[in-house]
């Protein structure tokens, strides 16, 4: 039968239709080691973060600290679980739920389940003080939310081996009333599937949602930086290394290599314009790509304190490297003669693995008729397959556009929608990536705390020592973490009047429970200084006060 012209152009368009989609599912999918190398990131993150918080637990989180629960209700309309408790005994249990719940998902134990606890826990927290969050704090929580919609527990997880050795009778009961990543490889969970050496790499909507969001964080941030004077002419990394309440370890002795710090501006510059490549590559390419991101990033942690936020990236990056990396890996592994002693401590694991099986087996249930049982099972199918597809598909696409439309928004190319507004309040999921951007911080900021004591003397009641106005040695000591630092930088600005009332009724309960002198009156100064990197002149410099507090008078004072 002869083709007429309308079928071979139907053919045309449908080949065509079938290359884009192919090339597309290339582009996004994960292997499934990748997912279980980020899920275990993802559950040391989370513990190494609430450790991390924890020193500052009292300070940051309950009501004997610079945001007690009354503060918090006046200030925000936020809705947090961490809010409704104020002694510090509850709050440490809280966050030692949330470090159980972490541990559950870098074992890969009823992997869904404790992804979304540990996304709407990190979510309470970080509505409990938003004065001490960061960049990373924000691409932590984003990327704990995609999670929710990858199958993280298909390798290298207890869940894993339940799916492997399922107890007689109860797979697929198990299976449909857990929730959990056993399903993760086939149906809506999985999307496009490209085999690779130890099964399937995933591509779908969410593996395009949690690709997409890394790349927005670097477009979006470029666009700032690409509309800053000192990062086009290639000094901002040099003022930034002004900043002596960011730099440490190397970045102290950085700071007079005036051109290097020239060249890694310009790099990092166009490292960021050439961020689409990590989406546009494949295979190895795109892992030489995301090698040379996760080796500045780690580059930055070594000499500026920004929190957790390079180590953040760096586990986000893992999803970059595809199936052949993996498949190199395992070769070299072998090679390299690791395959049996890793194999003992895996065949260990799934023994262990099995005995929480074991525990967590259900109950026998009461027989029922085989009719009811047919017609429950067709319904709970059904009703399965159509709440699948909604959470797999629809909201994965319906967040993945209003990412998008948030970050043309964040540099004035786009508006979102009221409702969609809402929606990324409520889920902490606005997307403005202006680190160090569009002018990066470069004047060296400090507080001294000049406190009034019962004995007529004075001291500075925040670092208990001698008052002194003069430029510390070494400014980023005088911060006690990077969270301390955020937060006072906070605290200075004219629209956080309130907290600065928080801040010196704190200082004043704080010592007067750790003094036998008490403290009447504090001061709270901010004191700055920035200074051409290039002469080494002081460019600006001065102090003002930010409030006098009387530590018996009102809560909230004028100053």
């Amino acid at each position: 039968m002869n083709r007429t012209p309308s079928n071979d152009a139907g053919s045309r368009v449908s080949d065509a239709i079938d290359r884009l989609a192919a090339a597309l599912a290339a582009r996004v999918a994960i292997d499934l080691r990748a997912l279980a190398a980020f899920r275990i990131g993802l559950g040391a993150l989370l513990l190494a973060d609430l450790a991390l918080r924890s020193r500052s637990l009292t300070a940051f989180y309950t009501d004997y600290g610079v945001l007690p629960t009354r503060a918090f209700a006046s200030d925000y309309s936020n809705h947090s679980l961490h809010a409704l408790v104020g002694e510090p005994w509850a709050v440490a249990l809280l966050f030692a739920v949330a470090g159980a719940f972490a541990l559950a998902l870098l074992v890969g134990y009823r992997t869904r389940l404790v992804t979304l606890v540990s996304w709407l826990l990190l979510l309470s927290l970080h509505a409990r003080n938003p004065m001490v969050l960061n960049a990373g704090d924000n691409l932590l929580l984003m990327l704990l939310f995609w999670s929710l919609f990858l199958p993280l527990g298909a390798r290298w997880s207890v869940d894993a081996v339940r799916r492997a050795d399922p107890p007689v009778g109860a797979e697929a009961d198990t299976d449909s009333a857990t929730g959990s990543d056993a399903d993760s490889t086939t149906g809506s969970d999985a999307g496009a599937a490209a085999p690779g050496a130890s099964g399937p790499a995933v591509a779908n909507v969410a593996t395009m949602a949690i690709l997409a969001q890394l790349l927005v964080m670097y477009l979006t941030n470029a666009v700032h930086k690409h509309r800053s004077d000192l990062w086009m002419s290639g000094d901002a990394v040099a003022y930034v290394m002004q900043a002596d309440q960011f730099t440490y370890l190397l970045g102290n002795h950085l700071a007079e290599l005036h051109g290097l710090l020239r060249v890694l501006t310009l790099l990092w510059v166009a490292f960021l314009f050439a961020s689409p490549l990590l989406i546009l590559s494949t295979g190895l390419p795109r892992a030489v790509v995301a090698s040379l991101f996760i080796g500045m990033h780690l580059g930055m942690s070594v000499t500026i304190r920004v929190g957790i936020f390079p180590i953040v990236v760096a586990v986000g990056f893992v999803l970059f490297f595809q199936t052949p990396v993996w498949d190199a890996v395992e070769r070299l592994v072998t090679r390299l003669g690791w395959s049996t002693p890793l194999a003992r401590r895996r065949d260990r694991f799934e023994a262990r693995a099995r005995n929480l099986r074991s525990l967590g087996a259900s109950p026998p249930r009461p027989a029922v008729s085989e009719r009811i049982d047919r017609l429950r099972s067709a319904d709970l199918t059904a009703g399965l397959s159509r709440g699948r597809a909604l959470f797999s598909t629809v909201l994965p696409s319906l967040f993945l556009v209003l990412i998008l439309l948030s970050s043309a928004q964040s540099v004035g190319y786009a508006e979102v929608p009221d409702p969609g507004e809402d929606v990324l309040d409520v889920t902490e999921m606005d997307q403005s990536w202006q680190m160090f951007a569009p002018d990066p911080t470069h004047t060296t900021r400090w507080i001294v705390v000049s406190g009034s004591l019962e004995d007529g003397t004075e001291r500075d009641v925040f670092r208990d020592e001698a008052v002194s106005f003069d430029r510390p040695p070494r400014v980023e000591t005088t911060y006690p973490s990077a969270r301390w630092r955020k937060y006072l930088k906070n605290v200075y600005a004219a629209d956080n009047e309130n907290h600065r009332s928080y801040l010196a009724n704190y200082i004043c309960a704080d010592w007067n429970r750790t003094h036998e002198t008490g403290v009447e009156t504090v001061t709270i100064h901010q004191l700055y200084e920035r200074t051409n990197p290039y002469n080494g002149t002081v460019e600006a410099e001065n102090e003002f006060e930010l409030i006098e507090y009387d530590c018996s008078g009102e809560f909230v004072q004028d100053g």
